[in-house]
Formats: structure tokens, C-alpha cells, sequence
């Protein structure tokens, strides 16, 4: 079949119909059957019959909805960024669809892919930990679905993006912990291909050498986030020979399972033991000891996201945008060392 020249009795001739079935099937009638609609669209767009019409099923009418896919919920920032994702979509009369890939790089690509199959006006993501390849994002961009990433993201798409200063928040932290005493840090970040988490080691790495101090690949462990997963890497850590004096863990809920192993080893927080989160989540304070950590603007990062996908969907051809904004670190007693 000449691809560039298909016609309705190409298709026909190809699945044994007639050309009437497979009119009816590209219009969308309801006396063709799902199957045999299926096969026709399949064929159709294989064979390139859509170049040259001026009807294509497969491009659906954007519905007034943005998208959002965040990694969980249930963590403190994400329910902060889409209240404030939901805050501006609301002042444009566009409604919100939250969506979680629970950290799965094939949920997330699902997802994306039924969103734009639904005709979203947009895409706002903060990607799954598992995610190390970027088509389904490509594909987005290939429709011209405005996207935008928020706190987790890639280089590998172009695209506006809304982030903290990652290598200074962990820089900074890392200081601190140098600053109450600590001489052999240990960092925990998440899966090695999380970009975000690479950053922050960076930023760690460099206060360590600022510092005089060594950096020790033995003191650097990467978690996959679940319970299990977070209370294992520090134990590890904490259970070796020469434990570490500090802990900088990629999240809050990493650094309470490393409060949990250092109640198990016996040892003194923050007397023996020093440790500082990301996100400082609203538990951090009824802890014992509570938790220092850097605070995110979360609802912050949701409202200039949201900004930033309103802009793109009103213009789709303007200069990308990457908006970092700042963090601070919350200083607790979980790195108070002179507490008794």
C-alpha cells in the first residue's frame, strides 16, 4: 500500500470491509463496533492517511483541565504544590486532574499518555523516581501540550520549570552540620537516576571539601523511598564500624528512618548523631528530638507552576522559563548538640 497516497479503499481492501464501514468507522459511528473502529484508526494512521485530511480523530478537542502527576500525595509538599496549582486554575476557569505514579516510571508513562489522550490543555509533573527515559514527555511536546516540571525534573525535555536551588539547600545544610561539630556526614539520597538527588550530592560533596573535610563514598547510600527501603540504608550506615557523626537524608520521611535505626543502635540524637531532612513536613516539630530540615515553598512551587502552564497554553511558542525559587533551613534539635 502506497503510504503516502491511502485512500478509504486502501484501508478496505487491507481488513476486508467495505469503504463505507471504514467512512463510518473514522466519523465516529456508533454502528461500528469498537474493534473494527479500532483496526480502522490503527491502519489509517500507520498508513498516513490523516497528512493530507482535514478530519483526524486521533487530535481531540483540548478540554479546559491541566493535568497534574505527582510521585505521592501523601507527601507534604506535593499536597501544598496542587493547592497551589489549584488556586491560579481556578482564577482562569480551568479545572485540575491530580494523578500519583506512586513513584512507577511505566504508571507514570500510562498516565501521561491517557491525559493527552483525553485532551488536556496541559501537563504539570514532578517525576516518579523510577523514571529514567522521556519519550512519553517528548510525545507531549511533539502535540504541543504545554508542561511543566516542578521540583523533580529532567534536561533531557525543554520545558518550564519551577525548582528550589538543590546544590545550595544541601550545601548549606551540610554546612550546618559541620558548623555543630560533625565530622564524618553521610549523605541519603534517592535512586541514583533521580536528578534532584544527584544535585544535592553535589552540593553536600562541596561543603565537604570547603570544609577540609573528606568526602567518603563508604558515607554516601541511596534509598528507594519506602519504609523498608529507608530504615535498611541507615542501618547500614549506622551499624558500620565507624558510623557517622551526620546524616543529610533526601527527605524527611528518609531521615525518620534514620531516627528510627539510631533509637535501635542506642545511639544519642543529636549528641551522637546529627541528621537534617528536605521538605520540613508538619511532623517534624512533635518528634523526638524534632527534626531540622529545609523548607520548601511548596504551595509557592504550585502557584508558579500553575502561572507558568497558563502562560504556555495562552502562548505555546514563548521563551522557556525556569523559575527557582528560594528555601531555608528550619534548625531543630535533631542538630542540637549542646541539648542534654
Amino acid at each position: 500500500m502506497d503510504k503516502k497516497q491511502t485512500t478509504l479503499k486502501d484501508i478496505a481492501a487491507k481488513l476486508n470491509v467495505s469503504i463505507s464501514t471504514v467512512s463510518r468507522a473514522l466519523q465516529g459511528n456508533p454502528r461500528i463496533s469498537a474493534q473494527t473502529r479500532e483496526k480502522v484508526l490503527e491502519l489509517a494512521k500507520e498508513y498516513n492517511y490523516f497528512q493530507t485530511k482535514h478530519i483526524n480523530p486521533f487530535a481531540k478537542k483540548k478540554i479546559q483541565a491541566v493535568g497534574v502527576i505527582v510521585p505521592s500525595i501523601k507527601y507534604h509538599l506535593y499536597a501544598m504544590a496542587i493547592s497551589g496549582i489549584e488556586e491560579i486554575l481556578e482564577k482562569h476557569q480551568m479545572q485540575i486532574i491530580i494523578c500519583q505514579s506512586n513513584e512507577s516510571y511505566e504508571r507514570e508513562k500510562i498516565l501521561v499518555k491517557e491525559l493527552l489522550d483525553i485532551g488536556v490543555s496541559g501537563l504539570i509533573v514532578s517525576l516518579a523516581s523510577e523514571t529514567k527515559e522521556f519519550d512519553h514527555f517528548l510525545e507531549a511536546k511533539k502535540r504541543k501540550i504545554p508542561l511543566v516540571f516542578f521540583n523533580r525534573l529532567c534536561d533531557e525535555v525543554e520545558s518550564d520549570k519551577v525548582i528550589i536551588d538543590n546544590f545550595k539547600a544541601a550545601y548549606d545544610a551540610t554546612q550546618h552540620l559541620i558548623s555543630v561539630g560533625c565530622k564524618r556526614i553521610a549523605y541519603i539520597g534517592g535512586p541514583k537516576i533521580l536528578q534532584i538527588s544527584s544535585t544535592r550530592l553535589l552540593g553536600y560533596k562541596k561543603a565537604l571539601v570547603d570544609a577540609n573535610l573528606p568526602v567518603e563514598e563508604k558515607l554516601i547510600e541511596n534509598t528507594n523511598f519506602t519504609r523498608e527501603g529507608n530504615l535498611s540504608t541507615a542501618r547500614k550506615l549506622l551499624y558500620s564500624p565507624e558510623h557517622p557523626d551526620g546524616v543529610l537524608a533526601f527527605s524527611d520521611q528518609v531521615a525518620i528512618g534514620v531516627m528510627l535505626a539510631a533509637k535501635e543502635r542506642g545511639l544519642k540524637m543529636a549528641e551522637d548523631l546529627a541528621i537534617i531532612g528536605f521538605n520540613n513536613e508538619p511532623i517534624d516539630e512533635l518528634l523526638e528530638p524534632s527534626l531540622t530540615s529545609i523548607d520548601q515553598p511548596s504551595y509557592q512551587m504550585g502557584v508558579e507552576s500553575a502561572k507558568l502552564i497558563i502562560d504556555r497554553i495562552e502562548n505555546y511558542e514563548k521563551d522557556v522559563s525556569r523559575v527557582v525559587l528560594k528555601s531555608e533551613l528550619v534548625i531543630r534539635n535533631s542538630t542540637n548538640k549542646n541539648k542534654s
